[in-house]
């Protein structure tokens, strides 16, 4: 069955003006122009992030519907795929985010605005243990698409996190996926829009 509806959930720091949402966004619509597209700006709390984008996807259709998730974004993309039961394609996802970003509490500055700023308080690393979730259930619904040369996140943690899934594991690269117009198509083709 052919997804209509695709779900784009950005990284930590990150927005919806990140280049892999922007570049997957125009390709969306300029091959698929009849998928609701829909990239919402993630607030800090992943609780109410997760509440946003529930909200967000309560009436879309759940065997029709597909989520892409970056770095924080596919940690968050696992939990709505595992909630829903649709296709996801994570890109370089996090993996133990309440582990990693717990050294990341207090004042952060946002990728894309250096003059906006928020604050990550001690409370969303728990929030975010809180969305953890155990092995994927259905694994063949899940493309990974994992740099061994990123900076931030081990790639072999990464890669052990979805036994079963498909994985595209590049040599070198790096967090921001530079090279993503190289795997946008397969991505596309993964994600089986209509």
């Amino acid at each position: 069955m052919d997804t209509t509806h695709l779900l784009y959930l950005h990284g930590f720091r990150s927005s919806p003006r990140s280049f892999k949402a922007r570049r997957t966004e125009a390709a969306v619509r300029e091959r698929h122009p009849g998928v609701t597209w829909w990239c919402p700006q993630l607030p800090p709390s992943p609780r109410e992030a997760m509440a946003l984008v529930a909200d967000g996807i309560r009436d879309w259709p759940r065997e029709r519907m597909a989520v892409v998730g970056s770095s924080l974004g596919g940690y968050y993309a696992t939990w709505v795929a595992e909630e829903t039961g649709c296709l996801a394609v994570l890109l370089n996802p996090a993996v133990h985010a309440a582990r990693d970003l717990a050294r990341h509490v207090g004042e952060q500055v946002a990728w894309h605005d250096p003059a906006e700023r928020f604050y990550f308080a001690p409370a969303f690393v728990d929030e975010l243990r809180a969305l953890e979730r155990g092995p994927v259930a259905r694994p063949e619904r899940y493309f990974a698409v994992i740099a061994k040369g990123d900076e931030v996140l081990d790639w072999r943690e990464m890669a052990g996190r979805y036994p079963g899934a498909r994985l595209k594991l590049l040599e070198g690269g790096d967090h921001a996926l530079s090279d993503f117009d190289e795997h946008l198509g397969e991505v596309l083709a993964f994600l089986r829009l209509a």
